[in-house]
C-alpha cells in the first residue's frame, strides 16, 4: 500500500437497515471506486459500543446512543482506498442530516425523524488513526 492508501470502518446504522438503505450505501461507496475488503450483519454490543464511543462515555448523550445502535443490526464493512477516510466522510455528509447537501448519503437518505437521536444512517471514521482503532473493534481478525 502506498501512504495515501487507507482503511475506514463504515457503519450502516439501525436506521439505515431498518429502511432497506444498506444496497444503496453499498452501491454509492462501489461507485466511487473503494474496495469492501471485509463486511458482516451484526447486532451491537453494549461492550463493543462502549469501546467504539469510549470517548463520549460520560456525555449526557451517550446512553441514548447505545440504546440506538442496538434498536437492530448494523452492517459493519472497511473499505479501502486512497485517502478513503476523507472521501467517505464526503460521500455521507455532514453529521445532521437535516443540512447533510444533496447527493451525500446523508443528504438524500436521512432526515431529522423527532426521536431526539441523530438518525443519519452511517458512521465513517474521522481519521486514520481511529480508522484502525475502530477497524480492530468491529474486525479482531483483520
Amino acid at each position: 500500500m502506498t501512504a495515501t492508501i487507507e482503511r475506514s470502518l463504515v457503519l450502516v446504522k439501525p436506521d439505515g437497515v431498518k429502511r432497506g438503505q444498506v444496497g444503496e450505501v453499498l452501491r454509492r461507496i462501489e461507485a466511487k471506486g473503494y474496495r469492501i475488503v471485509a463486511l458482516q450483519m451484526r447486532e451491537a454490543t453494549e461492550d463493543i459500543l462502549a469501546e467504539h464511543y469510549a470517548e463520549h462515555t460520560e456525555k449526557p448523550f451517550y446512553g441514548d446512543l447505545v440504546e440506538y445502535m442496538m434498536s437492530g443490526p448494523v452492517v459493519a464493512l472497511v473499505l479501502e482506498g486512497e485517502r478513503v477516510v476523507e472521501g467517505f466522510r464526503s460521500l455521507a455528509g455532514t453529521t445532521d442530516p437535516t443540512s447533510a447537501a444533496p447527493g451525500t448519503i446523508r443528504g438524500d437518505l436521512a432526515r431529522d425523524w423527532g426521536t431526539g437521536n441523530i438518525e443519519n444512517v452511517v458512521h465513517g471514521s474521522d481519521a486514520p488513526e481511529s480508522a484502525q482503532r475502530e477497524i480492530g473493534i468491529w474486525f479482531p481478525d483483520l
